[in-house]
């Protein structure tokens, strides 16, 4: 794994990463979840959720890099509202 960088930055991101996904498994052994149909076109659990969360918030990521200069921590502001976004309505 001496290819990859290990920043404290690349852990905090994995260590989140990781605890969100302890967290959910969590929560679904205490409530058990129930597929729900909200803004997105398909039926989705909480889990089915956070994976399209998660998903989209690499793509707003790479597009931040892509397509503007300013700092990094404005698109991961975006990409957390659009993970509450769908956590909640999706």
């Amino acid at each position: 794994m001496s290819w990859m960088a290990w920043t404290p930055i690349t852990a905090v991101f994995f260590s989140c990463i990781i605890l969100m996904l302890i967290g959910m498994g969590i929560w679904q052994a205490v409530s058990p979840t129930v597929p729900r149909r909200g803004f997105l076109p398909l039926t989705t659990t909480r889990g089915d959720r956070l994976f399209i969360s998660l998903l989209g918030a690499a793509y707003i990521h790479l597009g931040w890099l892509a397509f503007t200069d300013l700092a990094l921590w404005i698109g991961s502001v975006i990409a957390l509202a659009w993970l509450i976004i769908v956590m909640r309505w999706g």
